[in-house]
């Protein structure tokens, strides 16, 4: 669980976040939506210490992010895993080498146990004898697939995704996001999905927090949104989804 209490965020004298509460539950696929602008990116560059927020407090479970020392910080940053929305796979290196990137980088484990572990992964993730291929020779779905790996190579308790849809067709936006929704569930992450996909939202919103100009305007479910009284998510759903519609369209 990631609690994250009255933070407040200015640049200069711009305010970005004002005041913003929400409670990122065990074991849910946790959603930020909101237009661009509004303050997503910068509460979760809050939310994995990025950024220090003017006000407000963070918890991963019972600890405080503001309490804690640069070791402790480096501890907690193991335990998460990040799916970017262009993949961030390394071009030179390979699907198998990508995999195994941050097991090097933060584990002591032997080379044969790596070998397991990225095999493992990729296996999770149905790309199969795909090892020696590099990002290039792959779809873009399988790009998000083998970035989804990496994500959870250090079988982390929370994983952050950024617009994990972006850039796909609709079946395999689908694909990707009940790849999150189980790997959630098979694995008790928090899980914490920034999306403008409306398709998304009502697959897998379990735990949908709303921002507005830095401001957290609603929460709710999958079930509750499209009820919602709220104008400003109201604009948001209709404009996103007639968006949605006009590029099938094409």
């Amino acid at each position: 669980m990631i609690t994250v209490k009255h933070i407040s965020k200015s640049f200069a004298d711009v305010q970005i976040l004002k005041d913003v509460s929400f409670v990122f539950e065990t074991g849910k696929t946790n959603l930020i939506i909101g237009k661009s602008g509004s303050g997503k990116s910068v509460l979760t560059k809050c939310i994995v210490g990025l950024f220090e927020p003017d006000e407000g407090e963070i918890f991963y479970d019972e600890r405080r992010l503001s309490d804690l020392k640069p070791k402790a910080r480096k501890e907690i940053r193991k335990e998460i895993g990040m799916l970017f929305q262009a993949s961030a796979l390394f071009d030179s290196l390979t699907v198998e080498e990508n995999v195994a990137f941050p097991l090097n980088m933060f584990t002591k484990m032997t080379k044969e146990e790596i070998s397991d572990r990225v095999n493992f992964c990729l296996n999770r993730v149905n790309i199969i004898n795909k090892n020696q291929l590099f990002p290039s020779e792959l779809s873009g779905g399988m790009q998000k697939r083998v970035a989804i790996a990496r994500a959870i190579a250090m079988q982390p308790k929370y994983l952050f995704c950024d617009e994990p849809n972006s850039g796909l067709d609709p079946v395999t936006a689908i694909v990707i996001d009940e790849l999150i929704k189980e790997i959630t569930d098979e694995y008790n992450m928090t899980t914490i999905v920034i999306t403008h996909d409306m398709n998304s939202v009502l697959e897998i919103g379990e735990n949908i927090m709303f921002i507005d100009s830095g401001e957290n305007k609603w929460t709710g479910t999958k079930n509750e949104i499209l009820d919602v009284k709220v104008k400003e998510l109201h604009d948001f759903i209709y404009v996103s989804k007639f968006l949605q519609q006009m590029k099938r369209k094409r």
